[in-house]
């Protein structure tokens, strides 16, 4: 064989192995990945467990779940909740799922699935703090809210109101419980876990949901394929009970 056709041959395998690594970028062991971004801050949703250091949580069960169903291996990634549409956006994630709201000023840059889980907000207050009752009594008040939620969206609202934002829920209910705050502003189900799991000690929920809301799974806005397949498998799990059972294993069974 000539020098000349050892080079071409050289040459031909190196592009055909580039071409096979640009294949694999989303592949594992010939499986398709599916990159997911979340907070994990905003249990019972998503956060990390003390003993295992993995993520859990309704959210992550859910996302897994749905992964299976279309065929995907799923990757879940630690991201600030403020980052994660810029980083759909950048497509550096497939998909976002955090307790996200559907808003139409989200639904602007992202795309959303069906939605999969109603909740709400509702106000905390220290135990021994019988003055504020209602959201109504928070004019002028301290509150605590996680950045880039509809809590803080909700608390900036408030007349008067002095909004310290903190990177996720935990946070922002420390805050309360040290004196720096009057008030949390948060999801109806976060607040009522934090409280179950021993929260309770020091604070309370007060008044009534303050507004009715919907989360979905966020998607890059090109991600319409994706967004097909999701509802598609949300719609199967909902048909077959599957998701039943997730909801009562983290919330309990539906009122």
């Amino acid at each position: 064989m000539s020098k000349k056709w050892l080079s071409v041959m050289v040459l031909a395998m190196f592009v055909l192995a580039l071409g096979l690594a640009g294949c694999g970028g989303d592949k594992q062991q010939g499986k398709k990945v599916l990159k997911i971004g979340t907070d994990p801050g905003f249990a019972p949703f998503e956060f990390q467990d003390e003993k295992s250091k993995e993520y859990v949580g309704f959210d992550i069960d859910l996302i897994k779940a749905l992964g299976t169903k279309m065929g995907y291996e799923v990757q879940i990634q630690n991201m600030n909740f403020d980052g994660l549409i810029p980083a759909l956006e950048a497509g550096n994630i497939d998909a976002t799922v955090a307790g996200m709201t559907i808003k139409e000023e989200r639904a602007k840059k992202v795309l959303f699935s069906k939605p999969y889980y109603q909740s709400g907000l509702i106000v905390a207050v220290k135990n021994d703090n019988n003055t504020i009752k209602s959201v109504k009594d928070l004019e002028g008040k301290r509150i605590a809210v996680q950045i880039g939620t509809t809590g803080a969206d909700a608390a900036k609202k408030i007349p008067n109101a002095v909004v310290r934002e903190f990177n996720n829920a935990p946070e922002a209910f420390m805050e309360l419980k040290a004196g720096g705050a009057d008030a949390v502003i948060n999801d109806k189900p976060v607040t009522a876990y934090y409280l179950k799991q021993g929260g309770d000690k020091d604070a309370k929920m007060v008044g009534d949901v303050l507004q009715a809301e919907e989360y979905g799974i966020a998607m890059n806005k090109k991600s319409t394929e994706l967004k097909t397949k999701m509802d598609k498998a949300l719609d199967e799990m909902k048909a077959s009970g599957e998701y039943d059972k997730l909801y009562e294993k983290w919330f309990g069974k539906k009122q």
